[in-house]
């Protein structure tokens, strides 16, 4: 299954991955202008504290706190991906591990220089999340904030999974590849999806061929200057090893 690009249509994105990994992430975008710009869409938690998932018109934050819960208007997003996504068609998908369904993403792609957002709504053998502490003045940079990230591990679990696949010649602007976030049904556990096994479900794909970036401009932001370097950092920061906290079966 693939489609032609939604006409006329944008993912839309606010501040840069390297801004997160130099750590210049002091300001950002309001979850009420994210909703009027798009209903899907993944983001973080205002001083990285925490992930949040933009799913059916709503923000949801998942954090250390408690599960996750819905954003208020005036929260803040200091990155965030948003789009309306469309009516596509949809792929039945069977058990799969996450080379499995990323390769079913990428069999869906109208063009690997597009950018495409994926749902997939079903059941979870499997999901590996995490979620990011809270950070403070001066911040640190995002390889540091990973490394105290919480990570749980839930099985036999409903839910969403909400992403984008981005080209591989915006590394560093997002994140090349899939970037996934994940929240279940009943909002017992959210967060940055490391990995999953899928059950079933179905899978939707929708490709974008506008891409409108909108840059931070606070102080912190302008003042550091962005050089991307190793691509090595950015697979750090979406694998990882830290503190684990695994549901009872």
């Amino acid at each position: 299954m693939t489609s032609s690009p939604v006409p006329g249509a944008a993912v839309t994105q606010f501040a840069v991955l390297d801004a997160l990994l130099a750590g210049a992430y002091e300001s950002g975008l309001r979850v009420a202008e994210a909703r009027s710009i798009g209903d899907f869409g993944l983001g973080c938690v205002d001083h990285l504290g925490g992930e949040v998932v933009i799913v059916d018109g709503e923000a949801i934050e998942c954090t250390l706190d408690g599960p996750p819960v819905a954003m208020d208007d005036d929260d803040i997003l200091p990155f965030a991906i948003v789009c309306r996504f469309p009516d596509v068609p949809r792929v039945g998908l069977g058990e799969q591990d996450f080379a499995g369904f990323a390769a079913s993403v990428e069999g869906a792609l109208t063009s690997r220089n597009l950018f495409h957002a994926v749902r997939f709504d079903g059941v979870l053998s499997e999901v590996h999340v995490r979620v990011t502490p809270r950070q403070h003045h001066p911040f640190p940079q995002l390889a540091e904030v990973t490394r105290h990230q919480v990570e749980t591990v839930a099985r036999d679990i409903r839910g969403t999974v909400v992403g984008f696949w981005t080209p591989a010649i915006y590394q560093g602007i997002a994140v090349a590849g899939l970037h996934l976030h994940f929240l279940s049904e009943d909002r017992s556990i959210g967060g940055h999806v490391l990995d999953l096994v899928a059950e079933s479900g179905e899978l939707h794909v929708a490709a974008f061929a506008r891409f409108d970036l909108h840059l931070p401009t606070d102080d912190l932001f302008l003042r550091t200057e962005l050089t991307h370097a190793e691509d090595h950092r950015i697979v750090a920061v979406e694998g990882g090893v830290a503190v684990s906290a695994e549901e009872p079966s």
